[in-house]
């Protein structure tokens, strides 16, 4: 299969290291603004939703629906916790800060 080029982007690689190509072809967007995790010893879920409730001050029911569920090993929730880590707290010095 031929791979258009402009789905694929490289990573120059170190001095003998190995070089990472970043296929995107069939990769799809989702907006999310609730997350939650779940994990057992094999996995980590991360799951990822839209909450549809119009008034989150009222008393009553909140409706979160949940699109996309990324089930990864511990090993990659690791990384990827760095990688989040590192990011928002960019974010964070460029922007102030995110009170949650």
């Amino acid at each position: 299969m031929v791979q258009d080029k402009k789905n694929v982007q490289e990573t120059k690689a170190p001095a003998g290291g190995t070089q990472i190509r970043w296929d995107h072809s069939k990769m799809e967007t989702t907006y999310a603004n609730v997350c939650n995790v779940t994990s057992t010893r094999e996995e980590v879920s991360v799951l990822f939703g839209t909450n549809k409730t119009l008034n989150v001050g009222q008393p009553g029911e909140i409706i979160v629906e949940l699109t996309d569920r990324i089930v990864m090993n511990p090993f990659t929730a690791k990384r990827f916790s760095a990688v989040i880590n590192k990011v928002v707290a960019d974010y964070e010095a460029a922007h102030g800060p995110l009170p949650l």
